[in-house]
């Protein structure tokens, strides 16, 4: 039996119940290509073929080109200079387009309610009458949260997306 093995089973044994384990709940892996649904190369294979590990799409399977993509509504963080913008869409390819900004910082799934409880709780660094803010601290604390452990907002928007298809 191997010293840091996790049950005293030996080694032929453990190779067993990988094996078992496997078959039965699949081998987490870099799937073959990219999910044509997210973009993401993790993936879990099972005996029957493979499944992308964030949206579970079947690797190999084509996403219908006729079928509308799935609403998700986000509230966006747009940084301009040391300004914030807060508001929220469902398209923010299409509303970033016509929005001047430098960066942007963060997504936070949710809709206009959500939109309407960030004002409010910044609303000390709202510029009067807009939906922007000074990037004060509290602001700044904020969006580090929502972006812990995401690099790119747009991949955590690619993800909720393909979340969102995989559940239709």
């Amino acid at each position: 039996m191997p010293a840091d093995a996790p049950l005293a089973l030996c080694e032929g044994h453990l190779a067993v119940a990988a094996d078992w384990a496997g078959r039965t709940y699949g081998i987490t892996d870099l799937l073959p290509a990219p999910c044509r649904l997210c973009g993401s190369r993790l993936g879990i294979h099972h005996p029957s073929g493979w499944i992308c590990a964030v949206c579970e799409w079947r690797h190999g399977e084509v996403p219908d080109a006729d079928l509308a993509p799935p609403r998700v509504d986000v509230v966006y963080y747009l940084r301009y200079g040391d300004r914030v913008k807060i508001g929220t869409t469902a398209n923010p390819h299409q509303r970033f387009a016509a929005i001047w900004h430098d960066e942007v910082m963060a997504f936070e799934r949710g809709d206009r309610m959500l939109e309407h409880r960030r004002h409010v709780e910044f609303d000390a660094d709202r510029y009067p009458g807009t939906e922007w803010f000074r990037l004060s601290e509290s602001i700044r604390s904020h969006i580090g949260v929502l972006a812990a452990g995401v690099d790119d907002p747009w991949r955590l928007h690619a993800r909720w997306i393909s979340e969102a298809n995989a559940v239709r």
